[in-house]
């Protein structure tokens, strides 16, 4: 008796350390991005800092209310940003179902059956009807053979029961599986973080183009009103005879194509009224009375700040997404690994079967099975090995993309610093540009009125300040937009508004789901506290 208690406590002790057991590599978050500065100047200028990390509502730097109105309505509102969120959900569920694998299952039966057994056809196959009908029964007196007549008929089999089933996880094969439905999980908050700050950047953009195109807009009827009044001089002069019908034409050509450029604007306009109002998640037209009034362009922050590279990795949500599923493919590989080793499982059945429903509450009709089952690889074709070598390969895949996913953020980050500083400088050649061409026009003008040079010179100057005009008005539609593709670059505007997603409601039936889009929405959309390097 002590024998058999010792060796059941060793059976116990060794399934229980068989149990701890989860095979498969574990996962190691990649290290930070080792680089202490960007390599643009103008990260080191005024204008730009690294002693700060950008503004988590970067669009408030703008001091614009209409374009923050814009922003929270799209983060409300936008079809594409919902889709996201219910992708959360889906992963999240995934995570839900992963789970249940390790957990015990539970079902119920109930049948009835008409069942003819076929016993005399069995018994005369091998010869035994005709010995059973020279037999009597001893109390009876009856043949057993008019018995066995009786046992083949149908007969009606009623039955219920349940049914247990548990898959004991000894090499961590659902652990590994939950490990990685979780991972899918982050990847899929985080890519709608990701598709967050896509959203503002794409407003922010959309909205600068918008009065962009009406600064142009504005300008070109400057322009026009230029035209109109080199044209009235001209006229003017030719009714005294002081210039020909030539210099008239010429002066009527340039107002007719000072006109013809409008209707561009106009155009632009429109698509970005109609780009805003989509983006709001709402039919065109509905964003025209907030922005159909012409304002000027929004003013960018006289400081903005960037950070430094090793806290790029915390605050992109694209990187945080490329770790999550490197994180997922690493936890594939031990399930690949696991499909290696034995399956143990626990399963039992109770029930009760009769021939009378009336006896279906009768104990004596009980009937019951349990014990274990395993089932180990022995030959698969080579089907485990493969499936392991693709886990392999996708790991390392996901290792190198989320490399080139940090490699690409660097890049976008740098380029928006050369644009930002290299369209500064332009900007402002831009405005020397226009000052000089607005004092030439003045003085080409008055030396026409005054006869004392001829209108092909006053013309020529009045081009170039038209154009440098809309050159200077295109500069600072470039500049400002270089500072939202930067703010983009840098990854902020999740952190603090993920939590006004609007989630869409989604009504399962059947079964219910109750509670469920809720739970996962509240935990998912919450921002992703940084996480320490």
């Amino acid at each position: 008796m002590m024998v058999r208690t010792l060796s059941y406590a060793a059976a116990c002790a060794m399934l229980t350390s068989i149990a701890a057991c989860t095979v498969g590599p574990d996962f190691t978050r990649p290290k930070s991005i080792d680089k202490a500065g960007w390599n643009d100047p103008s990260a080191k200028q005024g204008a730009v800092s690294e002693q700060a990390n950008p503004d988590p509502e970067w669009w408030s730097g703008f001091n614009d209310p209409v374009l923050t109105a814009l922003i929270e309505k799209s983060i409300k509102g936008n079809l594409d940003l919902q889709q996201a969120v219910l992708r959360i959900v889906e992963a999240r569920q995934g995570e839900v179902a992963a789970r249940a694998e390790g957990l015990p299952t539970l079902g119920a039966t109930g049948s009835y059956k008409r069942t003819q057994l076929g016993a005399k056809g069995l018994l005369e196959s091998n010869g035994a009807t005709d010995q059973l009908n020279n037999l009597t029964d001893k109390k009876s007196g009856k043949a057993i053979g008019g018995l066995l007549d009786q046992i083949s008929q149908p007969a009606d089999i009623y039955q219920y029961g349940f049914n247990v089933s548990w898959e004991l996880d000894l090499f961590g094969k659902v652990r590994r599986s939950v490990e990685q439905a979780s991972a899918k999980t982050e990847a899929a908050a985080e890519a709608t973080n990701d598709a967050l700050v896509m959203l503002e950047g794409q407003v922010a953009e959309a909205y600068v183009q918008l009065r962009g195109a009406q600064a142009l807009a504005a300008s070109q009827q400057e322009n026009v009103r230029i035209a109109r009044d080199a044209l009235e001089l001209t006229e003017r002069r030719q009714q005294n005879g002081l210039t020909t019908q030539l210099d008239v034409e010429q002066a009527r050509t340039q107002l007719n194509d000072s006109e013809r450029q409008l209707p561009a604007f106009d155009k632009q306009v429109a698509q970005a009224m109609n780009s805003l109002s989509v983006l709001i998640g709402e039919p065109p037209g509905t964003v025209d009375p907030m922005v159909a009034t012409p304002a000027p362009l929004p003013k960018p922050p006289q400081v903005v700040g960037v950070g430094v590279p090793s806290t790029l990795a915390r605050r992109r949500p694209d990187i945080r997404e490329a770790e999550a599923q490197l994180h997922a493919a690493t936890a594939n590989v031990g399930v690949a690994v696991a499909g290696f080793y034995p399956d143990i499982s626990l399963t039992g059945n109770l029930g009760l079967r009769a021939l009378d429903a009336s006896y279906l509450t009768n104990w004596a009709s009980h009937f019951y099975s349990f014990g274990p089952s395993v089932s180990l690889p022995i030959f698969e074709g080579g089907r485990l090995t493969a499936g392991l070598t693709v886990a392999h390969a996708q790991a390392a895949e996901a290792a190198l993309a989320y490399r080139g996913t940090v490699l690409n953020a660097l890049r976008e980050v740098e380029n928006a610093l050369v644009a930002y500083r290299t369209d500064t400088i332009a900007r402002d050649d831009a405005a020397k540009t226009v000052k000089s061409a607005d004092t030439t026009f003045y003085l080409a003008r008055n030396r026409y009125e005054h006869g004392l040079s001829d209108f092909l010179q006053a013309l020529d100057a009045q081009r170039t300040l038209i154009s440098a005009r809309q050159q200077l008005v295109q500069a600072d539609i470039s500049l400002t937009g270089d500072i939202v593709a930067l703010y983009k670059a840098l990854g902020g505007g999740w952190e603090k508004k993920a939590g006004d997603i609007t989630i869409p409601q989604i009504n399962p039936t059947p079964p219910p789901l109750p509670g469920a889009l809720d739970s996962v929405a509240g935990e998912s959309l919450k921002p992703n506290p940084p996480r320490a390097e």
